[in-house]
């Protein structure tokens, strides 16, 4: 009897658990849920208020429109100077944090002692849990006057104090430790055999690494290019700093720029009226972004399914 009665004490502690991690994968079902409520509320149609952005500004003014300024008399509304400039500061943060991100997963998958990965890997791991605000702060005060503007001056280029390229710098930083905690992941899950098989065909630990690994992993490593892309679209507080905040449509990466999510913080700390339509642009570029990170992390999605590579 007291054998069944376990029995039925374990089932019900069994059917807890399973509703309780239930509820813990629905929270963030639900979180995301409100979000898209909160933004489409308050930039598509806000019951009982006329201070929706899309009811006051059309949406092809809103997406095809070169001047954003939303302080002006009237207010001009066209994303494309602030998407330029998010566009700018993720791609010279990809192009600074794809190949150190990919080399150090490479190193310590393949090259590290195990004793050299023991404080490779934390020291990593420490760099992503330094605050953003602080990067902002290294890019303004260290990275322009002491990196940029050197560099640059000898060339007799001028550099702004606010830029891009400082800022797209420091969030390639911040998001490397992403794509070398992801890639080496995804490296040493790719089978003993296939490194055995090179290295007795006379490979070179270079030429397994490089022609047998990484293409065995690229699926994978991919994905964590997208997902730190769209980590680095994403990313506030240190462009709000080291960019500034004056939106232009420019390719200058050596000139201030203001991104999406820049605007965001400056909007939310200013003094206009909570239902006025310059406090409502912040959410119709809230609702783009999410539009654009949600669209980047479907096709990490869709490379990670459609590329990868399954072993026996």
């Amino acid at each position: 009897m007291s054998t069944w009665a376990n029995r039925q004490t374990s089932r019900h502690h069994e059917t807890a658990i399973q509703w309780l991690l239930f509820c813990c994968a629905a929270l963030s079902v639900f979180t995301t849920c409100g979000i898209i409520v909160v933004l489409l509320g308050n930039a598509v149609y806000a019951p009982g208020s006329s201070a929706a952005f899309f009811e006051r500004v059309s949406l092809v003014e809103f997406l095809t429109s070169s001047r954003w300024r939303p302080a002006e008399s009237g207010g001009q509304y066209g994303i494309l100077p602030l998407f330029s400039g998010t566009l700018m500061v993720a791609l010279i943060a990809s192009i600074v944090s794809v190949p150190a991100g990919l080399g150090a997963a490479i190193y310590m998958s393949e090259y590290a002692r195990p004793k050299e990965r023991e404080w490779i890997k934390p020291i990593l791991e420490i760099l992503a849990g330094i605050p953003s605000v602080v990067f902002g702060f290294f890019a303004l005060k260290f990275i322009t006057p002491w990196v940029l503007k050197p560099l640059f001056g000898l060339l007799g280029v001028h550099v702004s104090v606010f830029n891009s390229l400082s800022a797209g710098i420091v969030v390639g930083i911040m998001v490397t430790p992403l794509i070398a905690s992801l890639s080496e992941d995804v490296i040493r899950s790719v089978p003993r055999s296939l490194r055995e098989a090179a290295y007795a065909l006379g490979s070179t630990r270079f030429d397994v690494s490089v022609k047998v690994v990484v293409p065995a992993a690229l699926s994978g490593i991919l994905a964590s290019f997208l997902l730190a892309f769209s980590r680095a679209v994403g990313e506030t507080m240190a462009v709000a700093i080291a960019a500034g905040s004056g939106p232009a449509l420019a390719l200058n990466p050596l000139e201030g720029a203001q991104t999406m999510t820049g605007f965001m913080v400056h909007a939310s700390t200013g003094d206009s009226a909570a239902d006025s339509i310059g406090r409502m642009s912040m959410y119709a570029v809230g609702i783009t972004l999410f539009a654009i990170t949600l669209t980047i992390n479907l096709i990490s999605n869709w490379v990670l399914r459609r590329y990868r590579e399954v072993y026996q």
